[in-house]
Formats: structure tokens, C-alpha cells, sequence
């Protein structure tokens, strides 16, 4: 399974979150300038999370979640996560 980052994340973009990945798989990161400024949100790699679930703690918005435990009503952030890496990868 992955973490999905929901829709308390748009606007915010705290990035604590990606201060704590031990993989690297929330992005865009600040240093990412052209991505990170247009960003509504962070986002989570599932190709890549390794589930650990430190992200969860650091987020001051409480915007993510174990895919599991999503609440219903932001479940398209699972394909909305997945669709931002698969957009790059081409």
C-alpha cells in the first residue's frame, strides 16, 4: 500500500513532510522551483512510497493518509496522486 496526500494539502504545500521521507517521494519540493510554485499540492509517488508512515505526523493539515484509511470523500486523490508522477514520466 501507499500514502495519499488529500485535499487539505492544496494551498498549504507545508513541507515537512518531505523533510522526514526516507525515499524521496513526495513532490514537488521546494527546491523544484518551476513545479513547486504552480503546485496546488504535494504529492506521493505510489510507485515509489515505501509506506512507512512518517509523512503522517509531520503534516500540519493532516492531509495524509494510508491509502486504506482515506476518507471516502478524497478518494480521487489516490489517481490524482498517481497522475502527477505519470505525467512526468513521459
Amino acid at each position: 500500500m501507499t500514502h495519499i496526500i488529500a485535499e487539505p494539502c492544496i494551498g498549504t504545500k507545508d513541507t515537512a513532510c518531505v523533510d522526514v521521507c526516507p525515499v524521496d517521494c513526495i513532490h514537488p519540493t521546494k527546491d523544484e522551483c518551476e513545479e513547486f510554485g504552480p503546485a496546488d499540492m504535494l504529492y506521493i509517488d505510489p510507485d515509489t512510497c515505501i509506506d512507512c508512515g512518517l509523512c503522517v505526523d509531520e503534516c500540519p493539515v493532516q492531509a495524509i493518509f494510508p491509502e486504506e484509511d482515506l476518507p471516502e470523500e478524497w478518494h480521487k486523490y489516490i489517481m490524482i496522486n498517481a497522475d502527477w508522477y505519470e505525467s512526468r514520466a513521459g
